[in-house]
C-alpha cells in the first residue's frame, strides 16, 4: 500500500476529502499528515506545539498542498471541537481522521507510578480518542460518512510490564473504536485502529542504537517499523480501498502478535549450540 503514487485514472485516492490528524506535530502523526495530503486530501493538523505543527502544515503546503495547522489539546472538548471546527469552516467538510495524541508517566512497576501521571495517560489516550471521536463522527454525520483511525499499540492488546498507564490507555482507545465501529457502520462512517510494534520514532531514535537493535530483534521479521509504514497503512483504511472495513485492530508489527519465533528450537536430548544470528534491525530488512 502507498500514498504517494496517483490512481489509474491521475486522480489521488483522496483527492478532494478532507483529513484531520490529532498529534501531527512530529513522527507517525506529522508523516500521517503528509501521507494524507500526497493522496489528495486538504489537511487541517493539530499538537501541543503550536510551532512544531505549523512547520509541519507549512512543508504541506510548500510541497503543493493545502492545509491547516492550530494548537490542540485533546484532553480539552473546546479545543477538540476548534479543530474540527476549522477543518469544515477552512476546507468545507471532514472526510477522514487519525487521533495520534499519546501522553503518560515513564515507564515504572505499577506501585511506582504517581496517580496523576497515571490520570494524565488515561486523559490523553482515552478521553483524548472519546472526544475526538465525539466531534469528528458529528461532522462526518453532517457530510454523509467517513473513516476514522485511531492510534494504539500492541501493548493494548498484549500487556507489557512497567506500562501500566500506556497499556490502559491503549486498551481502552481499542474498545472505543470497536463500540464507535458497531455504532456509525449502518450510518457511513468506518473506524478502525491501528497497533504498532516497535517504530523507529524520535524516541526510539534517541534511545540509540542498542535499544534499536534488541527493539528490531523482539519482532519476527527481525527489524523496526518505519513511521511511514504507519502512515501507508492509516491513509489505506481512511480510502475506499478499504470501505467494507470497519471495526479492525491492524497490527503493525513485524509479526509479534502472531506469536513467538525462537531463534533456535529445542530437540530433544541433542545439544543447542549458542545462536549465531546476531542480526540488526536493519540486516533483518
Amino acid at each position: 500500500m502507498t500514498t504517494d503514487t496517483a490512481t489509474h485514472e491521475g486522480v489521488g485516492p483522496l483527492d478532494g476529502r478532507v483529513a484531520l490528524v490529532v498529534g501531527a506535530s512530529r513522527g507517525i502523526g506529522a508523516d500521517t499528515a503528509r501521507a494524507f495530503a500526497a493522496a489528495g486530501a486538504a489537511v487541517v493538523l493539530g499538537a501541543r506545539d503550536a510551532d512544531a505543527v505549523e512547520g509541519v502544515a507549512e512543508s504541506i503546503r510548500s510541497a503543493g498542498g493545502r492545509a491547516a495547522a492550530a494548537r490542540t489539546d485533546v484532553g480539552d472538548e473546546a479545543s477538540v471541537a476548534a479543530l474540527v471546527r476549522l477543518a469544515v469552516d477552512r476546507f468545507g467538510g471532514l472526510h477522514a481522521a487519525f487521533n495520534n495524541a499519546t501522553d503518560g508517566p515513564l515507564p515504572a512497576p505499577l506501585d511506582e507510578i504517581d496517580a496523576d501521571d497515571f490520570d494524565r495517560g488515561i486523559r490523553t489516550n482515552v478521553r483524548g480518542t472519546f472526544l475526538g471521536m465525539k466531534y469528528q463522527a458529528k461532522a462526518m454525520l453532517a457530510f454523509h460518512g467517513g473513516a476514522i483511525v485511531n492510534m494504539a499499540s500492541i501493548a493494548g492488546v498484549q500487556a507489557t510490564a512497567n506500562l501500566a498507564a500506556y497499556t490502559a490507555g491503549k486498551a481502552g482507545i481499542i474498545g472505543l473504536t470497536r463500540v464507535a465501529a458497531l455504532d456509525y457502520a449502518d450510518r457511513g462512517i468506518r473506524v478502525n485502529v491501528v497497533a504498532p510494534g516497535p517504530i523507529l520514532t524520535h524516541h526510539l531514535r534517541a534511545a540509540g542504537p542498542e535499544a534499536q537493535r534488541l527493539a528490531g530483534l523482539s519482532t519476527p521479521m527481525g527489524r523496526v517499523g518505519t513511521t511511514r509504514e504507519v502512515a501507508d497503512a492509516v491513509v489505506w483504511l481512511c480510502s475506499d480501498q478499504a470501505s467494507f472495513i470497519t471495526g479492525v485492530t491492524l497490527p503493525i508489527d513485524g509479526g509479534q502478535l502472531a506469536g513467538h519465533k525462537p531463534p533456535q528450537m529445542y530437540r530433544p536430548g541433542r545439544p543447542m549450540a549458542a545462536p549465531a544470528d546476531d542480526r540488526t534491525p536493519e540486516e533483518g530488512r
